[in-house]
């Protein structure tokens, strides 16, 4: 009865437009201050104590690192670099924007900020180029999804502290199927473009091609900086991730001199209010998951599953189903830790791997980024495109079918996503 009121509240609470974050702890907070004996004090406590955790600085630092780079010059050269590459073949300034969507993704964590980075670029090209509007904003809305499956990745840090996962091995773990999926995204957009006679630019002399390269390789080796160091054991992610804000700041600020001391202002601005929403989600959704816990619900879960006697691809089945109904009204952290300490207990019972289950989850939090009617990269893209969100969703369709294609792949073919950690990493 308890935990259907919780939810009752918190579906209520959202309902009418009160944010997330707020959603979680009010109806937490009133439904334990009335069913237990959890004082206010002790509610709080455990707020602030769900946030010191040391991995979780690596949020804010990618963050960071990524708002920097689309202010500070690196988003833009990278893109100029593919489109002399590639912008001369059917699709071109298709690939080019997954391309770019992909390299961006290895450096900000965030698909938001990789749709808004690389398609406040791209968008305007697309549309010049020839290509329908529609599809250009879809286009962009599903590439920046690979932001949470391309190391680093938020969702993969959140998912490594509350399963207690390697986060190092999550990152490795995500790096083929989140090239894999850019790879059908590149498939897709090329098959497309020959049907519909999208865009053929003029072909760049290699000169152009040269300078274009040379002068995108300082914000192109960001990603294999971070990923290397990580992998080489030189470092931990954490540590990583403020390395990453260095590095940016150093390429940004003293190579290409576009990071103004005017600007820096505008970037605190943006990369807290992204950190500060996603911390607030976090102290939320532990007020949250106590009373859950306090009420044996993951127990009970468990005790329910295993008396249905659900084979592992009936349970990838039925939580998939969940994830993709929860995904149309919540974001990928939320998601995350609501329902993975409920979903631990059985995983480990069916023997699943958690680097597989980590990539399946993140892919689906990948669709929640652009299903509606609360998808994150739909109303960046809406915003930027100045069209309504009804039309980017239209545009997306076939990504999210393809997105789904991905997910199956990756539920039949664990060793996508194991290759890498088992191998390479000896796990």
């Amino acid at each position: 009865m308890e935990t259907a009121l919780l939810f009752f509240i918190f579906v209520l609470l959202f309902l009418i437009n009160v944010p997330v974050a707020i959603s979680l702890a009010v109806a937490a907070l009133i439904v334990l201050a009335t069913t237990t004996d959890f004082t206010m004090y002790m509610i709080v406590q455990r707020m602030f104590a769900s946030l010191l955790s040391p991995p979780l600085m690596a949020i804010p630092a990618f963050v960071f690192a990524g708002v920097l780079m689309s202010h500070g010059g690196i988003a833009r050269y990278l893109i100029a670099a593919l489109r002399s590459w590639f912008g001369h073949l059917p699709g071109g300034l298709s690939v080019v924007t997954i391309l770019a969507c992909a390299i961006f993704a290895a450096i900000s964590g965030s698909s938001p900020a990789t749709a808004a980075a690389i398609g406040a670029i791209m968008l305007p090209a697309m549309i010049e180029g020839g290509y329908d509007k529609r599809y250009a904003m879809g286009l962009i809305a599903a590439s920046g999804t690979l932001g949470i499956l391309i190391p680093p990745s938020v969702t993969m840090v959140v998912y490594g502290i509350v399963s207690e996962e390697s986060i190092g091995k999550l990152f490795m773990g995500g790096l083929l199927p989140g090239l894999f999926l850019a790879g059908m995204l590149i498939v897709f957009a090329i098959i497309y473009a020959r049907i519909k006679g999208y865009g053929r630019g003029e072909p760049a002399s290699w000169r152009d091609r040269w300078t274009a390269t040379v002068k995108a390789l300082p914000g192109a080796f960001l990603p294999f900086f971070i990923l290397g160091s990580i992998y080489l054991g030189i470092v931990t992610p954490t540590e990583a991730a403020v390395l990453s804000v260095f590095y940016t700041i150093i390429v940004s600020a003293f190579i290409y001199r576009e990071l103004k001391l005017p600007d820096i202002r505008k970037v605190f601005q943006e990369a807290i209010n992204i950190s500060s929403m996603i911390y607030l989600i976090i102290a939320a959704a532990m007020v949250f998951g106590l009373f859950l816990t306090s009420e044996q619900v993951p127990n009970k879960v468990a005790e329910w599953i295993a008396e249905s006697h659900l084979n592992r691809y009936a349970f990838f089945f039925a939580t998939n189903l969940m994830f993709f109904i929860m995904g149309t009204f919540l974001e990928a952290v939320s998601i995350t830790l609501i329902t993975l300490p409920l979903l631990l207990p059985i995983i480990k019972a069916l023997n699943i791997d958690l680097i597989q289950f980590a990539v399946v989850m993140t892919v689906n939090m990948e669709l929640a980024m652009i299903t509606p009617p609360v998808g994150l990269n739909l109303f960046v893209v809406s915003a930027m495109a100045k069209e309504r969100v009804e039309e980017v969703v239209r545009g997306v369709l076939p990504f999210i079918l393809l997105l789904i294609l991905g997910l199956v792949i990756f539920i039949f073919w664990p060793e996508i996503s194991l290759y890498i950690p088992r191998v390479l990493m000896e796990r």
